[in-house]
């Protein structure tokens, strides 16, 4: 089958899903899963395959958005209720409230939404499954390049990132559309047909419906190769963020950035460490006009102009010679809720004033790396934490350990911490949970450093 890889079964169904599963998910199957189930022919395949797993899950359950933008949308909720219940999966149906941004299409703010809400209904640890194929992949790289987007858009849709406690899983991008249809209609099994999808209107459906047709009757694989140039892409990416990240950490002064620094490097690796300082610190990307002032015009300004560059609640002002980034929620007071991929960034900076955080391999450090998840969640204090900062001693509340410490008030606002797997596994540098503790058997140990501009 198109897009099988070599090695797992060659074509659709509860095993190859098993296998694909395997290979995304090292855990599987003691992992719990929950399946965007929108009613229509792909996640329908989805979630009958999940459901038909020889090795089970943890927890197996279905997830349904209702977006109340159609007539008919009851209609299907009711439908997917049936189905799961067919299927023997749990079932549960949210309701989005849907306002664009200011020029944000409809699409698009459903979009959000739809993650917003996902992402809050996670459970620690749960890995959600969509049922985004290779069709949607090649829908999306072509929509990204027609919209100017650089490496990173063009890298399109990753196959695991993390999303809110727990993992966003694409299973299914290398399968073709044809595939999942095909097999499902072999179980028998109904789905709902979106009748916006026949509105021409949205560039995504114009683009299916008038422009892949003539695209696939010319190059009959644009799929499966388009989708290897994301997987290119996404391997580029890779490579601009550790240069991102050792080009910021050379100006970097606490949270804030050397203007001068900067101004030592190239203009292309300028807007590179730029990109990589905003997004590490959990900020929306600037535009590419705005990328162009902060790596021109703010650097080049007198010291004492004070200049700023602002986007959509973001903004980065310099004064004298340090930069430094605001959001409208760390203005507020509150740390937003932050990925790092400590493999590849052994650094992470935080949008100030909540510092920056530093795996340093030790030999004698107290943190055992194989236990650690290859991405962790930090964020900052929400209430009721708990965690076993002494090995076989009882779970403690971060509240009760802050207080017998004698943390001062204002410094327990700014303590990153640390989430693994929806687990609360480190505060800071003070206390690390037993689960990633190292023991005399440990191969790989490290030190958590955090420090702050203060």
């Amino acid at each position: 089958m198109p897009g099988a890889r070599r090695g797992g079964p060659s074509s659709f169904g509860a095993q190859w899903l098993e296998w694909r599963l395997q290979e995304l998910l090292p855990e599987f199957p003691d992992v719990a899963l929950c399946v965007g189930f929108s009613g229509g022919a792909d996640s329908t395949a989805l979630l009958a395959a999940a459901s038909q797993l020889a090795r089970r899950p943890a927890a197996l359950r279905a997830l349904h958005i209702d977006h109340g933008l159609q007539a008919a949308s009851r209609r299907w909720s009711a439908h997917c209720r049936r189905a799961a219940r067919k299927l023997r999966v749990p079932f549960a149906a949210m309701t989005a409230s849907i306002t664009p941004a200011r020029g944000e299409s409809l699409e698009a703010a459903a979009r959000r939404e739809r993650y917003r809400l996902f992402a809050g209904a996670l459970r620690p640890g749960e890995a959600l499954l969509t049922a985004h194929h290779q069709d949607d992949q090649l829908e999306t790289v072509l929509l990204q390049l027609l919209r100017g987007a650089g490496v990173a858009g063009l890298a399109a849709m990753p196959d695991v990132a993390p999303l809110g406690k727990g993992l966003l899983v694409r299973p299914l991008l290398t399968l073709p559309r044809a595939a999942l249809t095909g097999w499902l209609r072999t179980q028998g099994l109904g789905w709902v047909e979106d009748d916006s999808n026949a509105q021409l209107r949205p560039d995504r459906n114009y683009l299916r419906a008038r422009v892949l047709p003539l695209i696939r009757a010319r190059w009959p694989s644009a799929a499966a190769t388009v989708s290897r140039s994301a997987r290119h892409a996404a391997e580029a990416q890779r490579l601009l963020e550790l240069l991102g990240e050792r080009d910021a950490a050379s100006a970097s002064c606490g949270a804030q950035l050397s203007a001068s620094a900067l101004r030592r490097l190239p203009p292309e690796r300028r807007r590179n460490a730029l990109r990589f300082w905003i997004s590490s610190a959990g900020a929306l990307t600037p535009p590419a006009a705005r990328l162009e002032e902060l790596a021109g015009a703010l650097l080049e300004a007198r010291a004492d102009a004070q200049p700023r560059v602002a986007w959509e609640g973001v903004t980065v002002q310099r004064e004298a010679d340090r930069l430094s980034l605001r959001t409208d929620r760390v203005s507020a007071g509150i740390m937003p809720e932050l990925t790092w991929s400590w493999r590849s960034h052994r650094t992470r900076v935080l949008p100030a004033p909540f510092g920056v955080l530093t795996l340093i391999r030790d030999p004698h450090g107290p943190l055992d790396l194989d236990a650690l998840g290859p991405t962790v969640v930090l964020s900052g204090r929400r209430g009721g934490e708990r965690l076993r900062p002494v090995r076989g001693g009882p779970r403690r509340t971060l509240k009760q350990l802050l207080q017998e410490n004698r943390v001062p008030v204002g410094r327990r606002a700014q303590l990153p911490l640390l989430f693994d797997r929806g687990r609360l596994v480190a505060v800071a540098d003070l206390w690390l949970d037993e689960s990633v503790q190292a023991n005399a058997a440990s191969r790989r140990r490290a030190r958590l450093l955090w420090r702050t501009g203060d």
